[in-house]
């Protein structure tokens, strides 16, 4: 659950948005791309979300269906625009940041199929933009807590992105802290936990989200692999050396080859060893999309996946 939106790539070399003058359109939005990765390897993926009914909004439609994914909670909005990201990377290597937010921001629980939710054994809460504002923010937390009730599996990943929070750090943290109360598994970048927690150590800063609930903590550490935890072990589980082109999606990629194989597998969160081995999985995943331009079009499959593990 969460955005799907068209991010607007500036293909001018070093400059800013004012004097950029060359776009490049792709679908974008992290659980859009983490329910990409689960079909793109084999699994069974269901996207809830809203874009508006204009041509931004059906592109995304068939980006999805394109690959698989189900897109029958896929809601098209009459009245808002499908929400735009417009990027550029400066000289100084800052991006140049515009976002006008559309359709994503009006999701309500009427518009949410309960019966079609409550068959999906896992329920992943990713979004950047879900916890900006309502109505979204409320039906955010609602169908988490009725995940929550119904005994799902519940992933949450609190995608901090400093952009669009500005001036509301304390607003997220405090959000980030209420999902990952509800959370089975928790996804977090270094710089995230560290924002979250307040803790610069990274065991410290994990134990404090057990504390808050989440059951099994994975921290991102870029190319030195995932620091993984369920409470009782703790260990970093290494990445692989790989040339980085475009590390676009790749923590949702990652996110995505974790929650397949926690569909397929169901191991127990005291099993240590096996959610090792995810992770390990995970990491290749999330390196492989690295090695190419793009998110969704960069996703490798189960046996792309397979060749670079033999």
């Amino acid at each position: 659950m969460g955005e799907l939106l068209i991010d607007f790539f500036c293909t001018d070399v070093d400059i800013n948005l004012l004097k950029g003058q060359n776009f490049q359109k792709q679908a974008g939005g992290a659980p859009a791309n983490v329910c990409a990765t689960i079909a793109k390897l084999g699994g069974t993926a269901l996207f809830s979300g809203k874009v508006g009914n204009d041509p931004f909004g059906h592109f995304l439609k068939k980006t999805l269906d394109d690959v698989q994914v189900d897109t029958a909670m896929l809601v098209f909005d009459d009245f808002h625009p499908t929400t735009l990201a417009f990027v550029s990377l400066q000289a100084n290597g800052e991006r140049d940041f515009v976002f006008n937010r559309g359709a994503d921001a009006f999701l309500v629980e009427e518009e949410i199929d309960i019966d079609k939710l409550n068959e999906a054994a896992i329920h992943h809460f990713g979004s950047a933009t879900a916890l900006l504002s309502d109505p979204f923010q409320s039906t955010y937390f609602q169908v988490m807590r009725h995940a929550k009730e119904q005994g799902k599996f519940i992933s949450f990943d609190p995608n901090y992105r400093k952009d669009l929070w500005k001036n509301r750090i304390s607003e997220f943290i405090h959000l980030a802290k209420k999902g990952s109360s509800l959370a089975d598994f928790v996804k977090v970048s270094d710089e995230e936990l560290k924002l979250i927690t307040g803790i610069p150590n990274l065991a410290e800063g994990t134990n404090h989200l057990h504390e808050l609930g989440a059951k099994v903590v994975a921290v991102t550490l870029g190319s030195e692999g995932t620091y993984l935890s369920n409470r009782e072990k703790s260990e970093i589980v290494p990445s692989v050396k790989i040339k980085s082109v475009d590390s676009t999606g790749a923590g949702d990629a990652f996110v995505g080859a974790t929650l397949f194989q926690f569909a397929k597998d169901n191991p127990e969160i005291e099993d240590f060893e096996k959610l090792k081995k995810i992770i390990y999985f995970s990491n290749r995943v999330g390196a492989l999309v690295c090695t190419k331009v793009g998110a969704i079009s960069a996703l490798p499959t189960l046996e792309d996946v397979l060749s670079a593990l033999s």
